[in-house]
């Protein structure tokens, strides 16, 4: 039986949330935040109904929070200025002003490596779709149990990204933050700074407790009282001073340099080992 979709009146960027009833334990779901990209309000409502489809058929506790957009711009706006990190985006290819695999570049360069759907009138870019690392690339019109798959693969991926992800309590709410993002963290008396990719972040704990989340990932190391360094973005371990890929030095007392070297290059080796590195 197909799903008949609702359609519901849009909620642009900027407006606010619904009123949502307070949660009892058995209104706990899984959150996913869905950017949606076309210039045409009648695409945007068709695949709003369908992801509520979906989210029929699959009967799990699952919500998709999603988000319009009627231009590229308007999206890399509020990714740039607003720090917008949804979990999946649905792109159309042919839009006026910037285009889908234009918008999709960028968003690469800056960091942003949740799965990309496509969803376009012709093939003419599906090379330049997976360049960017596009997961599907749908062709309208398209039928819904494509749609569907197309979903499937991107939860998938979105789940593999969650396990690779640590959530920390900062100013005005949670912030998610994939581990190959973080160079490394600094101890600022009761602030704990995360020295990320593209930028800084600041939550308040403190240095063992930041420790306990991190250490169960076998690519941190713990230098000191005061820093905790990915060794993947490791440069160079000499005597007091440590580079990171980022251009970074950390001077560190030379007996400290010295137990940190020690555990860098077990890393380092181990690595190459699984890796098959020669």
């Amino acid at each position: 039986m197909v799903c008949q979709p609702e359609i519901r009146a849009p909620r642009r960027q900027g407006q606010p949330d619904p009123p949502r009833r307070a949660s009892t334990t058995e209104d706990v779901k899984e959150l996913y935040v869905i950017a949606l990209c076309d210039d045409e309000e009648r695409a945007l409502d068709q695949i709003e109904g369908l992801l509520a489809c979906y989210q029929k058929r699959m009967q799990q506790d699952m919500t998709f929070q999603t988000e319009r957009f009627t231009s590229a711009e308007e999206l890399l706006k509020r990714v740039r200025e607003e720090k917008y990190r949804p979990d999946l985006m649905l792109l159309d290819i042919f839009m006026s002003g910037k285009n889908g695999i234009e918008a999709a570049e960028e968003l690469r360069r800056l960091g942003l490596n949740m799965p990309l759907v496509f969803l376009t009138t012709s093939t003419e870019h599906a090379l330049k779709a997976y360049g960017v690392d596009a997961i599907q690339y749908l062709v309208k019109p398209f039928d819904q149990e494509h749609f569907f798959h197309a979903i499937d693969s991107a939860l998938g991926q979105i789940h593999r990204i969650k396990e690779s992800q640590i959530t920390i309590k900062v100013a005005g709410g949670f912030r998610q933050i994939n581990l190959q993002e973080i160079i490394y963290c600094e101890s600022q008396k009761n602030y704990q700074v995360f020295y990320l990719a593209m930028e800084e972040c600041r939550a308040r704990m403190t240095a063992s407790g930041l420790w306990e989340i991190l250490e169960r990932f076998y690519q941190f190391g713990r230098c000191g009282r005061s820093y905790i360094l990915n060794m993947d973005h490791i440069v160079s371990v000499e005597r007091g001073e440590i580079v990171m890929d980022n251009g970074a030095t950390i001077y560190v007392p030379r007996n400290k340099a010295a137990e940190f070297k020690k555990s860098y290059f077990s890393y380092y080796f181990d690595r190459r080992d699984d890796t098959g590195g020669g």
